[in-house]
């Protein structure tokens, strides 16, 4: 088994390799809060580029729970022409084109003037930057169902604007994430507790959107392999929650870990402690790949072809790319003409941790934005600079959030 071999889903359907663009946040929404034209030049570089899977950055389920003020919202047919268009830009290549739908939960900016919602009143700890996120409302049963809901009407239009499947988001500490962790789900009825009544939320939503897509649309769940925080979700849970999704209908489970406390996905534990430098969460595959009846994916720092070849030969069907295509979108293609290359941008070393890790997603946008406008990434940009871009450029997405906000209330 190789990473150009055909992957058939558990749905009947197939992905011409092994190889996806995993999600990244691109925060390029146009004034609609839908797919931009940056954001449909960016995603033609990676249909050109070979992946066989390509997975959209964060699409909100509701434009009142943003993971950042640029993100595209698809909670009505409003801007479905324009989804219809990225849907065919994104399947131009031959791949697989998934929306990644999510919920921020928590871990959404207090500045986007928005009421908050987690499973308990547990706020974000970040040090100086806590003051950046309010304290969330616990949710109530009503708020809890309407999400359910929010899940399923984005992937029925999702699958009506043309893609060919979404994937739950689970992880990195999102609304999903924080009802798994009894870090953040501290509640005390049926959606709290036990890993069974924690996993609730996630096997409903999956339920929802199963019964309100057609059989061969791909429903995925992106899990964290653990929130590598004392106390947290575990590797174990993991396993059970994989367990537990066994018979949903679900065609691919992704593992990463982390969360905006504790950037695993960046590859650092919240202790500081340096995971391995590429595919971090490849032992927690293989360990889930052991119970799970579905394909499994994992993502995290991959950026050489013998990486991935070793994963994949090591029996987890997919690796998920997400860094190495910011900078080079055509790596896929290339390692299929036998060339090596291996993209990764140079590593931030600052002594604060939370805003050396805010500085690596701006080094990473940073290239989402080349990309969007037809150039050359810059993977040595000073991460200073690309820091300083990123808030301005996310203060004028604020500003144009809140209008949109307001016009449609108007």
């Amino acid at each position: 088994m190789n990473v150009f071999d055909t992957l058939m889903l558990p749905n009947g359907s197939s992905i011409k390799n092994r190889i996806a663009k995993a999600a990244m946040e691109e925060n390029m929404a146009d004034a609609d809060q839908a797919p931009s034209e940056e954001l449909m030049r960016l995603y033609q570089a990676w249909a050109d580029g070979g992946a066989g899977l390509i997975i959209t950055g964060n699409v909100m389920v509701d434009g009142r729970a943003m993971t950042g003020p640029g993100g595209v919202v698809l909670q009505d047919d409003q801007q479905l022409a324009k989804f219809k268009r990225w849907a065919r830009i994104g399947r131009s290549g031959g791949a697989q084109f998934w929306l990644q739908i999510n919920h921020p939960g928590r871990q959404m900016q207090s500045n986007l003037g928005q009421k908050t919602w987690a499973p308990s009143a547990v706020p974000l700890d970040l040090g100086k930057l806590s003051k950046r996120f309010a304290t969330p409302h616990a949710m109530t049963s009503g708020v809890i169902k309407e999400v359910i809901q929010r899940f399923a009407n984005t992937a029925r239009l999702g699958e009506q604007a043309g893609f060919t499947g979404v994937e739950i988001h689970a992880a990195h500490g999102y609304l999903l994430s924080q009802f798994l962790s009894p870090l953040t789900n501290q509640r005390t009825d049926e959606w709290g507790g036990s890993l069974e009544n924690r996993a609730r939320l996630l096997l409903e939503i999956v339920k929802a959107v199963r019964a309100v897509v057609s059989a061969d649309f791909a429903v995925a769940v992106k899990l964290n392999s653990a929130d590598f925080q004392r106390g947290g979700f575990t590797a174990d849970d993991a396993k059970k929650v994989v367990e537990l999704l066994n018979g949903l209908g679900v065609d691919l489970v992704e593992l990463s870990g982390g969360s905006y406390e504790a950037p695993a996905m960046q590859g650092e534990a919240r202790d500081g402690r340096t995971l391995a430098r590429e595919a971090y969460f490849v032992e927690f595959a293989r360990d889930i790949q052991t119970v799970a009846r579905m394909p499994v994916m994992v993502t995290g720092g991959i950026r050489r072809r013998a990486v991935a070849e070793n994963v994949v030969q090591s029996g987890v069907n997919m690796v998920g790319i997400g860094t190495a295509l910011a900078i080079d979108p055509n790596l896929p293609r290339d390692w299929l003409l036998g060339k090596d290359n291996a993209p990764q941008l140079p590593p931030i070393t600052w002594k604060n941790k939370a805003i050396a890790s805010l500085a690596n997603m701006a080094v990473v946008k940073f290239q989402l934005r080349k990309l969007s406008r037809a150039k050359k990434p810059d993977p040595n940009v000073s991460p200073l600079r690309a820091l300083i871009l990123q808030q301005l450029g996310m203060a004028f997405r604020t500003r144009q959030y809140r209008r949109w906000v307001e016009n449609r209330l108007m």
